[in-house]
């Protein structure tokens, strides 16, 4: 989908959903694109699949083995996200009679989510449920402060973010062509 055509339809659904983009100036969102390439990233214990660019999958995948050497179990709980799921998601909560401006603390609306770009996952741990903030008392949560950069991966949301979303333990981004030395010395080692 060209530039173009892709704005117009994410102006279009967000007046739909009634998401001003007074809101999105207001906290100051990034505009995302759809990735256009995705690998297949990880599968859950339930064959769910989970993709992502090829260069996040191969981080995740260094980033995995790094951690089970150390004894700590990471999983992948959502990676690429389409427009269409993100406007189901915020579509949902709307359904619950949530407003808008709880949701938005809550949910990107499409167009504006770090998701749709492939780069972005949360991560859980066995024990922990997934996508909550008590994620952040893991050794998972540890384990990934102190070494996901090394893989490129930051952490988005902390506490106080900028943009005004929740803090989120759970959700870390790659940065693609960030760590450029360790993508080489994963991909050596398959």
């Amino acid at each position: 989908m060209r530039n173009r055509e892709y704005e117009n339809r994410i102006q279009r659904e967000l007046a739909r959903l009634g998401i001003t983009l007074e809101l999105i100036t207001q906290k100051k969102l990034p505009f995302y694109r759809e990735a256009q390439e995705l690998a297949l990233g990880d599968t859950d214990a339930d064959g769910r699949e989970y993709l992502m660019t090829p260069a996040t999958a191969m981080a995740w995948a260094g980033m995995k083995a790094a951690a089970l050497q150390d004894n700590v179990i990471l999983e992948v709980v959502s990676a690429f996200r389409s427009i269409d799921r993100q406007i189901e998601i915020i579509q949902n909560k709307l359904d619950r009679n949530m407003p808008i401006e709880q949701i938005l603390t809550l949910s990107a609306p499409p167009g504006y989510s770090e998701h749709h770009t492939g780069c972005a996952i949360d991560i859980n741990t066995p024990g922990c449920i997934a996508t909550e903030e008590e994620f952040e008392n893991t050794d998972a949560y540890r384990w990934l402060d102190e070494h996901a950069g090394r893989f490129g991966f930051l952490l988005s949301y902390p506490r106080d973010n900028t943009l005004g979303f929740i803090y989120e333990p759970w959700h870390w981004c790659f940065q693609e062509g960030a760590n450029l030395e360790m993508t080489i010395s994963i991909k050596a080692n398959y």
